[in-house]
């Protein structure tokens, strides 16, 4: 080995950068700072004498010839890439640090060797140059950064690397997801010769909770611009489909089939087991232990559906002598004990309301307290918030009176033996048969009150909603979709008697001047809607006419309802507002100062709306999913009966009423006679329940057999 020397002559070994990459080769020639370089792979190529790395050597006098400068490269090139391989990094960054702020790397190479020859000087230069998290290549020194700076780019360089075993790792995983998700193939079992042979492995643990999380994330937040960049590089090639998170997530086996991802978006959890981390503060609160209530004996009876359990509303109605009705509502009373600020409290809110779905109820409260210990179980004592008020035979509210107490129901009916009895159809053995009276005089006040709302513009959509049930699991769950046994007189009495109490607290509130959570909907409507509605096509025009509802501070009207305010609180245990609403009456009641200010219980309804707006399109979209499914599972060459209910020169909107969905199609499909109100037949398809899409493929009158498939 020749000594180094500092000027690039014929036989000297040198080194540049190309493509980041270090390079060696030997000096063939130099003229005025412009080199004839030859390579160890016998090739030639012309480098400006600036480009070369500032460590030269050794030289290797003679012009040997080509077969020997080759062999003289990769000796010295296996030589370098070795020692730097070799070279402490870390402990020649401890040790330079605040020593120098930059040096060359013979500087580095004299701190670790004892005079060490030009391949070491080269091998520790390699070494600075590929740890670019401690040093900055400033030609001719390498600067030394702090350790701040080494921290920092620590972190970016460990999160780069992660991003580049996720593209690298997870890209062709995610294109073979798709085509199993779509139908193409099966995707095998991890481990499968087959499935590696084919150049697209298993991804590797780490990179797998990474690709989950962010599928999950993007699945929950489809508009998040955290880890975007990545997604597009993860997801080229992939179809621009709704859900496609869900659907790879789906296909991995991460998530089941039909899986419900909007409870996902509002954040909402499933099943009864989201309470455990509160499981002591919640037997608590189960065990009892609230403010002593007096005993009330009337004889409440609840009516709900046959499969509710979380019973939170109840009544007793006595006719009075001069006619009209003092009529008692019983509702569930959690607001007595509830504590709210705790952690138990927050996760509440969180919920906001009971989602109920084909596939299973979500509670708000842990089952514990909502469908046991505080529910209004018949023949078992419970706290009661009670809402007494006189009724006139023409449905006007008079004296209203509110109070706490224990009650305990004498009977717990379900619609249609409530209906039966109404009906003059009970049969031996009814539940509801006893209390045939009292349904009779609370039918009566109902039809009262009803009257009376529809008088002063009250709009009521007579609207039964279809019941679906599921049946089987995972892909092989089919759909039933039926008409439930009709209990129009059990529902309305009920209905009304809940309106009544709603509207009861929120004139009370407003005489003393209480806060309240109050739900409005100010919109001014023409006099000739008032009334009970019933056809498809009068209901949409109405509906037209309004605006949704909102949850508000401010006593503002209700439009629908003809109430000049309406707060609710008739399902403390199945919504957040009531659980409020009934919180604020009890501390008035008990204290003479309601629990919250107007600001306090602004501020509380800025949590409670984002939660309620959550969980309501888990209500709207989910059945809607359902119901998609359904026609899907009936095939395409079905006809369905429908009613048209808007059209115009582009689109039609056909309403069925007997499933309970709006499907619109464009004009041309319908003939001339097409108007609102006429009855039709469709044939639909196209059906894809994941996307809410579903299309009208062919329209027929309803007076005229469908064509022939």
């Amino acid at each position: 080995m020749l000594e180094s020397v500092r000027y690039p002559a014929p036989g000297c070994i040198v080194e540049y950068l190309e493509g980041n990459a270090v390079q060696i080769a030997m000096v063939m020639e130099e003229a005025g700072g412009k080199l004839r370089l030859f390579l160890p792979n016998r090739r030639e190529t012309r480098l400006a004498s600036g480009r070369l790395l500032p460590w030269l050597g050794p030289l290797h006098e003679g012009a040997p010839g080509k077969d020997e400068m080759a062999r003289l490269l990769e000796v010295h090139k296996a030589r370098r890439e070795t020692a730097a391989a070799a070279v402490p990094v870390g402990e020649l960054w401890e040790l330079a640090q605040g020593e120098v702020e930059a040096a060359p790397a013979l500087w580095f190479a004299e701190l670790m060797e004892t005079a060490p020859g030009p391949d070491e000087v080269a091998a520790y230069g390699r070494a600075l140059l590929a740890c670019k998290s401690h040093f900055r290549f400033q030609p001719p020194d390498f600067l030394v950064y702090d350790a701040e700076t080494v921290e920092r780019r620590l972190a970016e360089q460990k999160a780069r690397e992660e991003r580049e075993a996720l593209v690298a790792g997870g890209a062709a995983f995610l294109r073979l997801l798709w085509e199993a998700a779509s139908g193409r193939r099966e995707l095998p079992p991890p481990g499968d010769s087959a499935f590696a042979a084919e150049g697209v492995p298993w991804p590797a643990p780490e990179v797998a909770e990474r690709l989950k999380a962010l599928l999950r994330a993007r699945m929950i937040d489809p508009e998040t611009q955290e880890d975007d960049a990545l997604w597009r590089l993860l997801a080229k090639g992939l179809p621009d489909v709704p859900h496609l998170p869900l659907q790879l997530l789906m296909a991995w086996g991460e998530l089941p089939p039909h899986h419900d991802f909007w409870l996902d978006r509002a954040g909402y959890d499933a099943g009864d087991a989201w309470w455990r981390p509160f499981a002591s503060e919640v037997a608590g609160l189960a065990a009892g232990g609230g403010p002593a209530l007096p005993g009330c004996e009337l004889p409440f009876i609840s009516i709900d559906s046959a499969a509710t359990r979380d019973v939170d509303d109840a009544f007793y109605v006595e006719e009075k002598p001069d006619g009209g009705w003092d009529v008692t509502v019983a509702l569930a009373c959690p607001a007595a004990s509830w504590p709210f600020g705790s952690p138990l409290d927050r996760a509440v809110l969180h919920r906001a309301t009971s989602i109920y779905l084909p596939e299973g109820d979500c509670h708000m409260l842990p089952e514990q307290l909502g469908t046991d210990a505080w529910s209004l179980r018949a023949g078992e004592e419970r706290p009661a918030f009670c809402v007494r008020a006189a009724v006139d035979s023409a449905g006007r509210i008079g004296e209203c009176r509110f109070f706490a107490a224990r009650a305990r129901l004498a009977a717990n009916l379900a619609y249609p033996d409530a209906q039966a009895v109404l009906d003059g159809r009970a049969t031996p053995g009814n539940p509801a048969a006893p209390h045939a009276a009292q349904l009779r005089m609370g039918l009566a006040l109902a039809r009262a009150r009803q009257a009376a709302r529809i008088a002063a513009g009250a709009i009521v959509m007579d609207r039964p909603e279809p019941q679906l049930a599921l049946e089987g699991e995972g892909r092989d769950t089919t759909v039933r979709l039926f008409c439930g046994e009709p209990t129009p007189d059990a529902q309305m009495l009920v209905a009304e008697l809940m309106i009544l109490a709603s509207a009861a607290l929120a004139e009370w509130g407003a005489a003393n001047h209480v806060p309240l959570l109050h739900r409005t909907q100010d919109v001014a409507v023409p006099r000739e809607y008032a009334g009970v509605w019933t056809r498809p096509e009068d209901m949409a025009r109405i509906l037209r006419a309004l605006i949704p509802s909102s949850l508000e501070v401010a006593p503002r009207p209700h439009a629908a309802l003809a109430l000049p305010r309406y707060a609710p609180v008739t399902s403390p245990l199945r919504r957040y507002p009531d659980l409020v609403n009934e919180a604020q009456a009890l501390h008035m009641l008990a204290t003479g100062t309601p629990r919250w200010d107007a600001a306090a219980l602004s501020a509380l309804l800025e949590q409670i709306s984002p939660a309620l707006d959550a969980a309501g399109q888990v209500q709207r979209f989910r059945p809607r999913y359902w119901k998609l499914l359904y026609f899907r599972q009936q095939g395409d060459k079905a006809w369905w009966p429908g009613v048209i209910t808007e059209e115009n020169e582009a689109f039609a909107t056909v309403s069925l009423p007997e499933q309970g969905l709006f499907v619109r199609a464009r004009r041309k499909l319908f003939d001339e006679r097409a108007t609102p109100g006429m009855r039709v037949q469709v044939r639909l398809g196209k059906v894809q329940p994941l996307y809410n899409e579903i299309q009208i493929l062919e329209v027929a009158p309803a007076d005229e057999d469908p064509p022939l498939p």
